[in-house]
């Protein structure tokens, strides 16, 4: 995008502080990772900028409890409704939503076991977040059972200035620094 995207405005609404309103709908308390945008409370990941599994693992450790929800800014379509259900899914392992064939790791719920292979991967050199899908109990929840809460474009996430017009969304830029902010 050229900017931090937590700072674009999309339909008058910067995305952190989207992110930070439809996720403090469902958790109490909620955080920002990243450079402090939101409103929220925010906590650095070490190394700033480090990714999303930098970001679970900050966000995870500061709040102190699990399971943990994480969210990305730049998924503007994400409904309340569909954290509630994320969040709320029987269990307390992890739960993440898959659509058409790709697991949504920025968008997901994780348990107490995916955060602690999260923290011993991360300390191995892992980056990303791919290898949750393998931590027993999480769960990969299919379409279906987020059907009445989730549209075809929930987890539409805005990379490019590409992604914006395909959804046919107007923006504009906040602070114009680079980097991506997680709510936690």
């Amino acid at each position: 995008m050229g900017t931090d995207k937590a700072t674009l405005v999309v339909e008058g609404e910067r995305l952190a502080h989207r992110a930070a309103r439809v996720l403090g709908e469902v958790c109490y308390p909620a955080l920002e990772v990243g450079p402090g945008v939101s409103g929220l409370q925010a906590v650095c990941e070490d190394p700033p900028g480090g990714g999303p599994l930098a970001a679970l693992l900050a966000g995870a450790s500061a709040l102190g409890v699990a399971p943990v929800l994480l969210l990305a800014v730049d998924l503007p379509f994400v409904s309340a409704a569909l954290l509630a259900l994320i969040a709320g899914w029987p269990g307390d392992g992890a739960v993440i939503p898959v659509v058409g064939g790709r697991a949504q790791h920025v968008c997901a719920r994780y348990g107490r076991e995916a955060l602690a292979q999260a923290e011993a991967l991360y300390s191995a050199g892992e980056r990303s977040l791919r290898w949750v899908c393998e931590v027993p109990g999480t769960l990969l929840l299919d379409e279906e059972s987020m059907r009445a809460v989730a549209s075809d474009r929930s987890f539409a996430d805005l990379d490019s200035p590409d992604d914006l017009r395909r959804w046919g969304l107007q923006s504009s830029s906040g602070t114009g620094t680079v980097g991506d902010s997680q709510v936690t």
